[in-house]
């Protein structure tokens, strides 16, 4: 069966809130055999080419049910489609919760949807893991103890770049495309944040939407600017397209491209790889499209994983590998919850990991959390495009910074 068929794609999405039914009635004794996980995920919509985490989630749990599950259950991953709509998303959360009795939700993609549901969830003590964002208000367990981020922080990313053009270039004109969503503002602020006094280095920030059909008139205005460097938040389509764009106009400032864009397979190679040189970029993930990783044994087991579950799907996704290392992480979480899976228990592993790697990280880059610290992945590695591979720029970055969230 196609990774399609395994997951459940809601698109009708009318469901009704079954108000009778007691929340607690997912909390599963030790004797189950199932664990119901609740997922969404924009398999449809502009948003869609990030449908992929949800089918390599889909997949992975799959490999885990056919080597005998977890502690001796299998897993029910059931994943709909939101199409990025929050007020879809809280409909489609009630749903699973109230219909499909899920023990947790797991993995939903999107700041938006994953704020209009982090509500209703904590009101029903109902654990809401390793969001795909890297908002900052996603992971604050004093506000919101249900609630808990796997990747690092927008904000943090931007801070990043901000500190590299300080080092390598002190005093030059930078220009940033972002876009207009609360992950392009978020990284943008980070940006600036970094910069301190020196935001007057930025001359120019345009914002665009994602289904903009004027990318090359905002190009043309970035290039017209004068500026030296230009920093991009968006997907990795649009990604290429600035690249290919910036080359045709001939010009070549100091490309930093953020980490959820800055994919060989999906953004580089289709600019080409003579404009992409030199491009880069702060990741966590290994890019499955690197050549670097070619005898890497988790790489390896990443492409049999794709070969054996998920054959129609893109080996060269960097969507599709994250999918698989938060599936991995979500499975040591369940793991180390043994016979008891009650939410509290789910919750209290996940705020439990200790120098936990899932395998296809970048090399140095280690989980942790703790009761105060929902910020799983708050490390990074500086790369830099060479027109074949990722070159690593440095040490390992640590992206915790002091100030807490902003809600």
């Amino acid at each position: 069966m196609n990774v399609a068929g395994r997951i459940l794609l809601a698109l009708v999405i009318a469901l009704t809130s079954l108000g009778a039914m007691s929340l607690e009635r997912a909390d599963q004794p030790a004797g189950d055999e199932e664990i119901r996980i609740g997922n969404l995920m924009p398999y449809t919509g502009p948003l869609a080419e990030f449908g992929a985490i949800g089918k390599a989630e889909a997949a992975y749990f799959e490999m885990i049910n056919e080597r005998g599950g977890i502690n001796g259950r299998k897993v029910r991953f059931i994943s709909y489609d939101d199409k990025s709509d929050p007020t879809v998303a809280l409909d489609l959360t009630r749903g699973l919760v109230e219909r499909e009795n899920v023990l947790f939700m797991f993995g939903s993609f999107g700041t938006p949807g994953n704020l209009a549901a982090r509500g209703f969830l904590n009101e029903g003590k109902i654990p809401q893991l390793f969001v795909a964002s890297g908002a900052e208000e996603l992971s604050d367990p004093k506000a919101f103890p249900w609630t808990m981020g796997w990747q690092p922080s927008f904000r943090a990313e931007g801070r990043i770049y901000a500190n590299y053009i300080q080092a390598f270039y002190p005093q030059r004109k930078i220009v940033v495309l972002w876009q207009n969503d609360q992950f392009g503002r978020a990284l943008y602020k980070g940006i600036q944040e970094g910069l301190g006094d020196l935001t007057r280095m930025i001359i120019v920030g345009v914002a665009f939407d994602i289904a903009d059909a004027h990318i090359d008139g905002h190009v043309s205005i970035l290039k017209r600017s004068g500026a030296e460097i230009l920093v991009f938040a968006g997907v990795p389509a649009t990604a290429s397209q600035v690249i290919r764009l910036a080359a045709d106009f001939h010009w070549h400032p100091a490309f930093l491209l953020n980490d959820a864009a800055a994919s060989i397979g999906t953004a580089l190679s289709p600019a080409g790889v003579e404009n992409s040189a030199g491009v880069i970029s702060a990741a966590f993930l290994k890019d499955p499209s690197d050549p670097a990783w070619k005898d890497d044994p988790a790489m390896n087991d990443w492409l049999a994983f794709m070969d054996k579950y998920y054959p129609n799907g893109d080996k060269a996704s960097s969507a599709a590998l994250y999918g698989y290392a938060a599936a991995e992480t979500l499975v040591q979480v369940l793991k180390q919850c043994g016979d008891d899976i009650s939410r509290e228990n789910v919750m209290r592993q996940a705020a439990a990991l200790r120098d936990y790697e899932p395998s296809v990280l970048m090399p140095g880059i280690k989980i942790n959390t703790g009761p105060e610290d929902f910020r799983p992945i708050k490390q990074m590695r500086l790369v830099q495009f060479d027109g074949r591979t990722w070159q690593l720029i440095g040490d390992v970055i640590e992206t915790a910074f002091s100030d807490a969230p902003k809600n």
